[in-house]
């Protein structure tokens, strides 16, 4: 029997024990919505509704596009004001 077909002996190792963890893979960046409904369209419909009007079916797109400019003005004046939380008066 040859020195390395012994019983007792262990089996070769699998990979470097020793070699240090992978670092953690990064974390995924945010995703940009620009297309993204920020109104709840049904709402929309139900507000302009009650007020015994009818809805134009693109409405709630523009809606959500001029709440999107807001907001983004709103970003520009909390920045302006090194403030990373917009505030009520930044609208």
């Amino acid at each position: 029997m040859a020195d390395n077909d012994s019983p007792f002996s262990a089996p070769p190792p699998q990979g470097n024990p020793f070699s240090p963890t992978p670092p953690p893979s990064p974390a995924p960046e945010p995703k940009k919505v620009t297309n993204e409904s920020l109104v709840i369209g049904s709402k929309v419909k139900a507000y302009i509704k009650s007020k015994g009007l009818m809805c134009a079916g693109d409405l709630p797109n523009a809606v959500s596009d001029k709440v999107r400019e807001l907001l983004d003005g709103a970003g520009v004046r909390t920045q302006a004001n090194k403030r990373s939380t917009v505030r009520p008066a930044d609208l």
